[in-house]
């Protein structure tokens, strides 16, 4: 069990390849991040920066030819990465519970919601059928489900998306983990829904104690949801610090160039700002900072040396702008 100062998620200098016939390609190049009790994290970025991978790689769910190449994962005090495959397959769902983007792949077709739910608490906790039956209807309850003594015996196809996504955040909380993965809970829902399902997850977990990893492109959903963000570019985390800070001053270019993009209620501005360029592709990553080609501001440096990560005004930044200030 970790201690009241212990983080409920450490990750260090965690790097993930993929073996090729033309060698390895890394895909995440060494993060670093802790994640406590109640706290929500979000991940942001572009898609290829390697949010979800690292979820991926936190639940053990990373397959070949994808695999850890260095760094270390602890979970509540215990190094996770070196587990066999039977040991994660005990610790996923009954300590870290995993959200995905598509309800629908988540969920059997062939099996009723309360079915699924039932499994899913007997495989982790020592209940009855019945005692799980009664616990499987409580979280349906618990995450917005009407009717839930009846509903428990419905179909994923009987239930509209955004009750399909309640169940699977029932799912995920019904062992009460001390870890959520959610990649991408909301982005095939609708406004409306996605609001009511991020408030919802916010309840649930500030309620259950339990530490959330929310992975994203959406900045808006962040600055909702986040207690603080980690920005990815290219595998690497260029800033991280309090949701507040980043979403309102934000220190790397990149991280500028995604709150410039957002449109701001009121603004008279016609034409959005926008990152020019594209993320880069595993085969022809740039030396230096991986984001030099498409920065206003680069430097020789940039272009030479990767930046170090140094702490700036509450959070930490890797960019060669901010190398030797004050932090």
């Amino acid at each position: 069990m970790t201690s009241p100062t212990e983080p409920v998620l450490s990750v260090r200098d965690l790097s993930i390849v993929f073996d090729t016939r033309h060698g390895p390609l890394r895909a995440v190049d060494g993060i670093t991040f802790d994640l406590a009790k109640g706290e929500i994290l979000g991940m942001v970025g572009e898609s290829g920066a390697g949010k979800s991978l690292t979820g991926t790689a936190i639940t053990g769910l990373l397959e070949r030819p994808g695999r850890i190449d260095r760094g270390e994962i602890h979970f509540e005090g215990q190094r996770i990465d070196t587990l066999s495959a039977e040991e994660m397959r005990r610790l996923r769902g009954r300590k870290i519970g995993a959200i995905f983007q598509d309800p629908l792949t988540s969920l059997n077709p062939l099996m009723t919601v309360g079915q699924q739910l039932i499994q899913t608490i007997r495989t982790h906790l020592r209940l009855s059928p019945s005692a799980a039956r009664r616990r499987a209807i409580e979280f349906l309850a618990e995450v917005g489900i009407p009717a839930p003594d009846t509903r428990v015996d419905q179909y994923p196809h009987e239930f509209s998306g955004g009750m399909r996504q309640r169940v699977v955040i029932a799912l995920a909380l019904c062992a009460e983990p001390s870890l959520v993965i959610a990649d991408e809970p909301t982005t095939a829902l609708d406004v409306s829904i996605q609001a009511q399902i991020l408030d919802l997850l916010k309840k649930i977990c500030r309620e259950h104690g339990a530490a959330v990893i929310l992975v994203t492109h959406d900045m808006g959903v962040i600055a909702e949801t986040a207690d603080r963000v980690a920005v990815m570019y290219a595998g690497n985390v260029v800033e991280i610090g309090p949701v507040a800070k980043v979403v309102g001053d934000p220190h790397h270019p990149y991280a500028q160039g995604l709150m410039q993009s957002i449109p701001r209620v009121g603004s008279e501005v016609r034409r959005l700002t926008q990152i020019e360029g594209a993320m880069p592709r595993l085969t022809d990553m740039p030396g230096g900072c991986a984001f030099h080609p498409r920065c206003p501001r680069a430097t020789a440096e940039c272009r030479a040396t990767r930046p170090v990560t140094l702490p700036v005004e509450g959070g930490e930044v890797a960019c060669h702008l901010y190398q030797g200030e004050p932090a």
